[in-house]
């Protein structure tokens, strides 16, 4: 008797455990997020071009990060899981083009990717594996094409814009609205950084955002030329 109620204390302690993770790893929809490299570069800390050469002058991918509704977010859901390259080595070229990494020292991109993966990617494996997740992601900018909605609206680097003209011509374009992140530049005035579009769980397309980030523009931003 006393080994059966045992049994059964320990069997609810790992049915815990288990709904404890599963819950950790839940989540309601994604955060599709895209940086301007001229806003990253134009800081006190610069930057440093990929070991491929200098990116273009568009909006590249920051991350597809799993999000809830509440405003948390999962995070290092198996933390042991190894990012794997050869799975996307058929994806390389286009995330080097659209996926690339401006931190220093220089680098491929497969360290910033691998940190993506890793820290956000993973923890919707239950949907996307490593390969839909980069493929996915690298679809969604291709369907996004943020440069060229921001164009359509007669905002091009290296002028300032209202932070609302911004929002209405993503708006038009996406059929969402978007959530504009700012950073500052080296003489410390607000600059178009990130722009965040939300995706549904399937990452197959785009969503009203059920809650935005916190941050702060002001009402007239800098769109660096880069």
């Amino acid at each position: 008797m006393v080994k059966f109620q045992c049994s059964i204390a320990i069997n609810l302690v790992l049915l815990q455990r288990l709904l404890a993770l599963v819950a950790s790893q839940s989540f309601d929809f994604f955060y599709f997020v895209q940086q301007w490299p001229g806003s990253y570069c134009n800081t006190k800390q610069s930057c440093c071009y990929p070991t491929t050469g200098k990116p273009a002058a568009d909006f590249g991918i920051h991350g597809l990060w799993p999000n809830r509704n509440n405003g948390s977010h999962p995070y290092d859901c198996y933390p042991k899981k190894p990012f794997n390259l050869s799975e996307i080595s058929d994806l390389e070229s286009s995330m080097q083009k659209d996926w690339p990494t401006l931190a220093c020292p220089s680098s491929d991109g497969q360290n910033f990717w691998s940190h993506e993966w890793k820290r956000h990617g993973i923890c919707s494996e239950s949907v996307l594996d490593q390969h839909a997740y980069f493929k996915t992601a690298l679809g969604l900018k291709q369907k996004a094409n943020l440069l060229q909605a921001l164009k359509n609206a007669g905002i091009t680097p290296g002028g300032s814009y209202s932070l609302k003209s911004i929002h209405n011509a993503i708006t038009e374009s996406a059929g969402y609205t978007p959530w504009i992140e700012c950073n500052k530049d080296s003489s410390g005035n607000y600059q178009l950084y990130q722009i965040y579009l939300c995706v549904d769980t399937s990452g197959s397309k785009l969503i009203k955002c059920p809650v935005f980030p916190k941050g702060t523009c002001s009402l007239e931003i800098e769109f660096p030329s880069f």
